[in-house]
């Protein structure tokens, strides 16, 4: 069987490329990690391409706040790129500081909510807490959500989080409401047994609205999350016995088989 092909894009500040390749790899995926700048200039395609993945790190430095610079990338001369990409039924993932990016660029920010005028309807900002957040949590998909792949994950997934600017944050509650009748809820902060973190730290270990994780476009196509499931690829990553399908390896398996 054909392995499908991912794209890693890699910016300066990126470092989670590697364990983001070799999960994709162990998963199934043929990978390659980019340059940005190699795809700028031509020297790398998209096509032929099933899925392109925005790892996490520190995308330049987080120079002007968490994957500002970045997105800038994806907002000037790689937005044409990945538009059509998703346009034909591409994937994109963001991790981290990837889902920054996503979030940031806009990709991730279209219709959230009614047109309204003002600033971008969702955001990641600084941790309620005001300190840089690194410890285990588990995240679930929600229900309804629009990416089909998340879904098939029988329960959650255990994996750290590394961030300072990981809360997720909605212009109000309206746009909170929209994005989940809409499906673009992609995954939630929860209890070890699967139970609502009910904005309760730390399983919520960032404060963001409704427990979100990660959000998706409203086809599925785009998703992004904050935790870091390529550090739990493997049992002896993990500081408690879980069981194998609560690794982060299963979401990246998931992924794949989706391609």
């Amino acid at each position: 069987m054909t392995r499908p092909r991912v794209l890693i894009l890699h910016s300066p500040g990126t470092n989670r490329d590697a364990e983001t390749l070799r999960a994709l790899e162990l998963a199934g995926a043929e990978v390659e990690i980019a340059h940005v700048r190699d795809v700028r200039a031509g020297s790398v395609s998209l096509v032929g391409c099933r899925a392109v993945v925005l790892p996490g790190g520190f995308g330049y430095g987080d120079a002007l706040g968490a994957g500002v610079l970045q997105a800038l990338d994806l907002t000037t001369w790689l937005q044409d790129a990945v538009g059509t990409f998703v346009g034909r039924g591409g994937r994109v993932l963001g991790i981290c500081n990837g889902f920054q990016t996503l979030v940031k660029s806009g990709l991730l920010d279209d219709g959230c909510e009614p047109a309204k005028p003002g600033n971008r309807a969702v955001t990641l900002t600084h941790n309620e807490r005001g300190h840089f957040e690194c410890r285990w949590v588990h995240m679930a998909p929600a229900a309804d959500c629009a990416a089909d792949w998340l879904r098939g994950l029988s329960m959650p997934i255990f994996c750290p989080v590394a961030h300072g600017e990981g809360r997720f944050l909605t212009r109000g509650s309206d746009t909170l409401n929209h994005l989940a009748a809409q499906g673009r809820i992609a995954l939630r902060y929860v209890q070890a047994d699967g139970g609502a973190a009910a904005g309760s730290y730390p399983h919520n270990p960032n404060g963001s609205a409704g427990d979100v994780a990660g959000i998706c476009s409203p086809d599925g196509l785009v998703v992004g999350f904050m935790p870091h499931p390529e550090d739990h690829l493997l049992s002896r990553h993990s500081p408690v016995p879980v069981p194998v399908d609560a690794m982060g390896f299963r979401l990246f398996e998931a992924f794949v088989e989706a391609l």
